[in-house]
């Protein structure tokens, strides 16, 4: 799944064994290799940075910028994923208010004993520069899949999340007030959370001798919205 826009991208030494499926807007996925690891994996430590930016002025008054991103991780040493939305709408007339629009979905899948340690950072910001009348909205929502096993997303849930994708674009032009937006945005997120949540429910668990016994699959959402 890709944002349309041009990307920024760094990758340091080699990527995470299960990969980086997508990753775009101004994002980074960065992964510092560190121990040794079985064949089809890898034991890195992995960052994922994901921003959705829209600056509305009275030059570009209706301004919308979105970010849906996956990033796929095998067993890890460590995982940080930091998502941002921030909208600005800035010195706009009465007459002709502002309009702007920042959401950024970000799903970050990992797995073994450290799963359940990710550094997750989740922030919207949404701000009125001498904008009285403008209407702005940031929507930050973010997707941490913990399993004790590694494991892929289906082919089932790939093409779910690319339909959500599109949808999440389309409110770009979209008839909708900003608080319809909010409500489309939060009912598109809940629909991402059904489909992780199904594919948690699949994920292969620790065996009887596993150290991760008693580690069961999770799927936490972070929602911040402004």
């Amino acid at each position: 799944m890709h944002h349309r826009k041009p990307r920024t991208s760094v990758v340091v030494k080699r990527a995470v064994g299960f990969g980086v499926v997508a990753t775009a807007g101004l994002a980074m996925t960065t992964t510092v290799a560190s121990a040794a690891a079985g064949p089809g994996f890898s034991r890195d430590a992995a960052v994922a940075v994901d921003m959705a930016h829209s600056r509305a002025d009275r030059t570009h008054v209706n301004q919308f910028d979105e970010s849906f991103e996956i990033h796929e991780y095998g067993p890890s040493v460590a995982v940080t994923a930091n998502n941002r939305a921030t909208a600005e709408s800035v010195g706009c007339s009465l007459d002709s208010p502002c309009r702007s629009v920042a959401l950024s979905f970000q799903i970050v899948t990992t797995s073994g004993r450290n799963a359940r340690l990710v550094n997750a950072s989740n922030i919207s910001r949404a701000a009125n520069g001498h904008c009285t009348s403008c209407q702005t909205f940031a929507g930050a929502y973010q997707f941490v899949v913990a399993t004790p096993q590694a494991f892929r997303l289906s082919r089932a849930a790939r093409a779910d999340l690319s339909r959500i994708d599109r949808e999440v674009a389309l409110l770009k032009g979209a008839d909708l007030t900003i608080s319809q937006v909010r409500r489309r945005a939060d009912e598109l997120a809940a629909q991402v959370k059904r489909v992780l949540d199904r594919e948690a429910d699949r994920a292969p668990r620790g065996g009887e001798d596993s150290p991760l016994t008693d580690f069961e699959p999770t799927v936490t959402m972070h929602r911040h919205v402004r």
